[in-house]
């Protein structure tokens, strides 16, 4: 009767399963952190260690997450999970952002709400209800990508103890003086009706009609004498491509130290500067001209020039913000319609402010015959009645970057209006030294946010809405004098802290305020301020209300993680409050992140319909498929993300989950407790490959200490794939599979994959937050191990005694002619000599060093080859190892597939080698 052999092997064992089956596991795995309350398990294992506090920046609450959140949460969560497994103290408390346009937007649109019929407190209470909605939706989408934290106590911006939070920081502002109400141009959307912050501002590009158009000169000052004869039918001409705001001109500025040329073009005179006259003079067509005069801006300055089309004057004035870029060098001034228009016209006694447009984006009656039109409409009516009157000079239509409302999409306004600022100005030093003290990544971020810094205005936080926090300002109501001070801030704080700042909108004044409060006048009733606070400074404020208030916590964080834009909004907007409050910043560095866009590099947008949803990724391949792709993309630029990319990265992972797999299935028997080898007394290929293990954990500590984890997964493939799969492992076959069970070289080659697996398996947990909680849940354990969850033990270190050069050196050799053998085998194969590899015996020749090194190796070689035999002659003449691939003498053996002379020579078991036999017994 036949024998069968298989059953005297070792083969693998395990209940492993091959099939990762994510989209099924995972929600049982993330049950079972909930249950057994991993997170406060972690938080306790640490408690008394150095703290690591990434603060959360809050996304808002007013739909389902995307891919940008969820690239965002997965990094922060393996962020958190690195510096737990570290032993660091590493709280994570998620936060949503609540206030402001968006949920307004989702209000209305979802419930078909009138803002400004329900009145503000009904508006309000709908507004929070969908607020709760989507923070519910988010949450559960943010859990099911294995992001771990405090969920159950986030930090929310509609909450009554943050908003008092908020309330304070407000109040230290006004303390220390920065905040003021003023009339100033501002960033203004006239579909949302309301003031922006430029955080909230996005550029696209437009075509605009650029207008050039003749102001008539009424008063030279004398400086065009002997040049002209007569002002009549002389001209400055200036360039604009807001043509809708040409009724709030009051003044035309040019450069003092320009030169500016009088040109005479049949029997009309115009004055622009000398440098563009050439192309402002082609795009008017106008080939035959001369220049009869020149003049400096200086000289020019206070001249007086007559409105186009109003019956008002604009005057002369001088700015050093005229450039040569564009347009004429004479710049159409319109203070009511830009910060640089406003601020030079200030240093002019008597020129007015004109807004002829009202927050709807209607222009009104200072606009005169245009009174009515909505900008968009005037902008066609005013240059048809400049080319009708002769004022029209030339056109030209051009494309360019304008701003637009970065919720509704539509360009937006420049408009003077009476708002709450904080006078940046006044801490604006402190904040770029403070910038300074802060770690940068990438390293750019310093530059990039020290220059928006440096160039920024006064932060217009006014909004005309009524989702939000209210400015806790009163105005008497006697003389309209603002009141604002310690006692009305602490009166507002303490009721928004019990009942919520919707409170503001129930009570009158006399509800809030302590009844001894009088204005200087004497008077003691008092109206409240009827705009909230830009929701930047919600957000801004969370270090405040957040980082100081919760225990766990500390100020300043250790990280803020966010996308690049944040430079110019939370990022910003945190240090603004916190220098202005605490003189420092919030944060002790700042890791920033691109956008993700398709395959081809392009922006994701419904109408390329490129779009992808997160969780038809998680319920297709599963979330670590998702947080691998995160892993391994260089989150620092633009993350590309497709279909192709993403099964790309399943077979990566495929490739980990079976190298795990293997070293499970071969490590069944065996118990680390009792059969660890001691290294010294381990096999060399087994030193190899700890030796391999070590340089993996220096390159993914190195890796995750930079933040660089697209280098942790291209090392950590390519230790599962080349190290392991591709060689160890594949030689460890034969000595796992056919020694004894207790054979001391076979528990060696254990002991080796136990510590390799247990090591990988913790650097994985971090990034494959389910696939390594599985491994962790079959790997044998060694006491000091948590074996309820991977997230409750040590991050792997490097054990020096597994460092050797001589070894490293050595098998580095090894491999180098293995590789070469391999492709002697691969053409023996094709030519039909052998089939398996077991079937060949190899031949090497070699001289000199060569051959010394084969003889001192020959032991090892036929393991490493993976063949029967292999035979080391010296040959002189040999320049190079020479290699022969022949088929092996003697029978293959039923039970290691070798092949051996020694086959048949053994009368108990004639189908087995002299090997097999022995270990049989």
């Amino acid at each position: 009767m036949k024998v069968d052999y298989g059953q005297t092997l070792n083969l693998p064992k395990t209940d492993f399963p091959m099939r990762a089956n994510l989209p099924q596991k995972e929600p049982e795995i993330m049950k079972s952190w909930y249950e057994n309350d991993i997170y406060n398990k972690r938080l306790k294992r640490n408690e008394g260690h150095p703290k690591f506090v990434l603060h959360d920046g809050p996304p808002y609450a007013n739909g389902d997450i995307h891919l940008g959140t969820a690239l965002n949460k997965v990094l922060k969560d393996i962020i958190v999970r690195y510096y737990d497994m570290k032993g660091y103290y590493a709280p994570y408390v998620p936060g949503w952002d609540t206030h402001g346009l968006p949920t307004e937007n989702r209000a209305i649109d979802e419930l078909g709400l009138n803002r400004h019929e329900v009145g503000p407190v009904k508006f309000r209470k709908a507004c929070e209800g969908i607020a709760r909605k989507y923070i519910d939706i988010q949450r559960e989408s943010f859990k099911r990508l294995g992001v771990v934290g405090d969920w159950e106590h986030p930090y929310i911006t509609l909450l009554p103890q943050f908003e008092a939070k908020q309330i304070e920081v407000f109040g230290k502002m006004a303390e220390r003086g920065c905040i003021y109400k003023g009339l100033r141009p501002v960033y203004w959307c006239p579909c949302c009706e309301t003031a922006l912050a430029e955080a909230e501002i996005e550029y696209m590009e437009e075509k605009n009609q650029s207008i050039y158009v003749k102001f008539a000169l009424k008063d030279d000052k004398g400086k065009l004498k002997g040049i002209v004869d007569s002002l009549d039918n002389t001209y400055i001409v200036i360039w604009t491509t807001t043509t809708w705001t040409l009724p709030g001109n009051v003044a035309i500025a040019v450069n003092p130290d320009f030169v500016y040329a009088v040109i005479k073009a049949g029997n009309e005179n115009y004055i622009m500067a000398k440098e563009l006259a050439e192309a402002t003079m082609k795009v008017a067509g106008i080939e035959n001209y001369s220049i009869i005069g020149e003049l400096t801006g200086a000289e020019m300055e206070y001249m007086v020039c007559r409105h186009p089309f109003l019956d008002r004057d604009s005057l002369v004035i001088t700015g050093d913000h005229v450039t040569l870029d564009a347009g004429t060098g004479c710049v159409h001034t319109a203070p009511g319609h830009g910060v640089e228009d406003f601020e030079v016209c200030r240093k002019y006694e008597g020129l007015k402010v004109i807004v002829p447009v009202d927050g709807k984006g209607v222009l009104t009656e200072d606009a005169g015959q245009f009174a009515g039109l909505t900008y968009k409409q005037a902008n066609k009516e005013i240059f048809k009645h400049l080319k009708e009157t002769g004022a029209l000079f030339a056109d030209q239509v051009i494309e360019h970057q304008y701003p637009h409302c970065w919720r509704c999409k539509q360009p937006i306004l420049f408009r003077a209006t009476e708002q709450w600022f904080i006078s940046v100005e006044s801490f604006k030093k402190e904040a770029l030294e403070a910038i300074k003290q802060v770690r940068w990544i990438p390293e750019w971020g310093e530059e990039r946010i020290s220059k928006m810094v440096a160039e920024r205005n006064d932060w217009c936080i006014s909004r005309q809405r009524m989702w939000g926090v209210p400015i806790p300002i009163f105005y008497c109501t006697a003389c309209g004098k603002e009141l604002i001070n310690s006692e009305t801030i602490e009166a507002v704080k303490t009721l928004f802290e019990k009942e919520g700042s919707t409170a503001w909108f129930e009570k009158d004044a006399s509800e809030i305020l302590p009844a001894h409060i009088k204005c200087s006048c004497g008077n003691g009733t008092f109206r409240k301020e009827t705009d909230i606070m830009d929701v930047w400074f919600d957000s801004g404020s969370s270090h405040a209300a957040v980082l100081e208030t919760n225990p766990q916590l500390s100020w300043p964080a250790d990280m803020y993680l966010e996308g690049s834009d944040q430079h110019r909004g939370w990022f910003q907007s945190s240090l603004l409050t916190a220098v202005a409050t605490k003189g420092m910043a919030p944060y002790k560095q700042v890791l920033t992140h691109g956008y993700v866009v398709d395959g081809q590099g392009r922006k994701m947008s419904k109408s390329l319909g490129n779009g992808i949803d997160p969780m038809d990724i998680v319920n297709q391949y599963g979330a670590d498929i998702l947080r691998l792709w995160v892993a391994s993309s260089d989150y620092k630029t633009d993350i590309r993300i497709s279909n192709d990319i993403i099964k790309q990265l399943a077979e990566n992972y495929r490739k980990i989950r079976n190298t795990a797999r293997f070293i499970l299935g071969n490590i069944s028997d065996f118990d680390p407790e009792t059969m660890m080898v001691p290294y010294y007394e381990m096999e060399e290929i087994d030193k190899w490959a700890l030796m391999r293990l070590n340089g993996l954990i220096r390159k993914v500590e190195d890796a995750f200490s930079q933040y660089e984890f697209h280098s942790f997964t291209h090392n950590v493939h390519n230790f599962c794939v080349v190290d392991m799969s591709n060689f160890y492992l594949d030689v460890l076959k034969d000595r796992l599979y056919v020694s004894s069970p207790d054979d001391k070289k076979r528990r060696s080659a254990q002991t080796a994959m136990y510590i390799i697996l247990d090591s990988l398996v913790r650097l994985l947990a971090p990034i494959l937050a389910f696939t390594s909680e599985e491994i962790w849940k079959y790997l044998p354990h060694r006491k000091g191990d948590n074996p309820e969850s991977i997230q409750l033990n040590s991050w792997p270190v490097v054990n020096p005694e597994y460092d050797n050069p001589g070894l490293e050196q050595k098998w580095n050799r090894l491999i180098e002619i293995r590789d070469d053998v391999l492709k002697a085998l691969e053409n023996a194969r094709n030519e039909k000599v052998i089939g398996a590899s077991l079937e060949a015996e190899v031949r090497l020749k070699a001289s000199g060093d060569d051959y010394k090194f084969l003889q001192e190796n020959r032991d090892l070689l036929s393991m490493i080859f993976i063949v029967s035999n292999t035979v080391v002659e010296e040959d002189p003449k040999a320049q190079n190892i020479e290699i022969t691939i022949v088929r092996a003498e003697g029978e293959k053996c039923e039970r290691c597939w070798v092949y051996s002379p020694t086959v048949g020579k053994n009368e108990k078991y004639p189908t087995l080698c002299s090997r097999c036999a022995e270990i049989l017994g």
